[in-house]
């Protein structure tokens, strides 16, 4: 019973659909990890200059006598419940739409390639020498009515 029980479980555990998922779950991850540094890293530096340097990241609605736009670490430090910190919201919508666009462009791609790989070979035409003895059957056809 015991054999049977560990059979199946080692069935099911090594299946390679099941391997190939858990394989694709941790490259997601890591890919979040680069797309995430990359967005953090790179394109909000570049937002903050083009807009002035604002951290979106700090940006919040305050309940209170701060005014609106107060940063929450100012919002903490005196005191005020923060209503919205929609500065956290919008930088993680960017890297929302950074990531969805990179995952469009390599799905896009893998897709076009497996499309092509997959498209059955053009059905060839007959060989060069087929065509010539074709060529040569017609020739002694007409010189031979």
């Amino acid at each position: 019973m015991l054999k049977g029980i560990v059979k199946d479980f080692k069935d099911f555990a090594f299946k390679g659909n099941l391997v190939d998922m858990a394989v694709g779950i941790i490259i997601g991850g890591a890919f979040g990890t680069v797309v995430k540094s990359l967005v953090d890293d790179i394109f909000m530096p570049v937002i903050g200059y083009l807009t002035g340097g604002v951290d979106f990241s700090e940006k919040v609605l305050v309940l209170g006598t701060l005014p609106e736009g107060s940063t929450a670490k100012a919002a903490a430090e005196a005191g005020e419940v923060v209503l919205l910190t929609y500065g956290n919201f919008l930088t993680s919508f960017v890297s929302f739409l950074i990531l969805a666009f990179v995952l469009f462009l390599v799905i896009q791609k893998f897709m076009a390639a497996l499309k092509k790989s997959d498209a059955p070979a053009a059905k060839a035409g007959p060989s060069e020498e087929i065509l010539l003895l074709s060529e040569i059957r017609d020739l002694l056809k007409s010189k031979n009515p």
